[in-house]
């Protein structure tokens, strides 16, 4: 039987995950949602606060899983963060970035820095 898309998703953001520990990340949080949206994952990259987006694609036939975070979807993100930074008391200013996750069925592609902290 296949795996819906809810469960390939979360084996994704597992695989994510782990993926960003080996790369000595420690992950904070793990989808977290508010009433703006949600969030994969919420690591701590240094000193930094990373917010990183997880898109999977079987093949590219269904297009590049990077190109799924478009800029409606950044935004999106960046609301979230924001409400994540005022509901722990972090100050906004500080080293915050938004990587974005690609993975097919044979490779994960990490962009760091992938968008700016954006409202329009």
């Amino acid at each position: 039987m296949a795996k819906n898309t809810r469960q390939t998703g979360s084996g994704c953001e597992t695989t994510a995950a782990l993926f960003l520990e080996g790369q000595n990340y420690v992950i904070l949080e793990r989808n977290y949602r508010c009433r703006r949206g949600e969030i994969d994952i919420i690591a701590r990259d240094g000193s930094c606060l990373v917010f990183a987006e997880v898109k999977y694609r079987h093949s590219g036939a269904a297009g590049d899983p990077l190109e799924a975070v478009d800029r409606r979807k950044q935004k999106r993100i960046c609301y979230t963060a924001l409400w994540y930074l005022k509901a722990k008391n972090i100050d906004p200013e500080g080293p915050i970035r938004f990587d974005v996750i690609g993975m097919t069925d044979n490779d994960i592609i990490h962009i760091k820095n992938a968008f700016d902290f954006t409202f329009s």
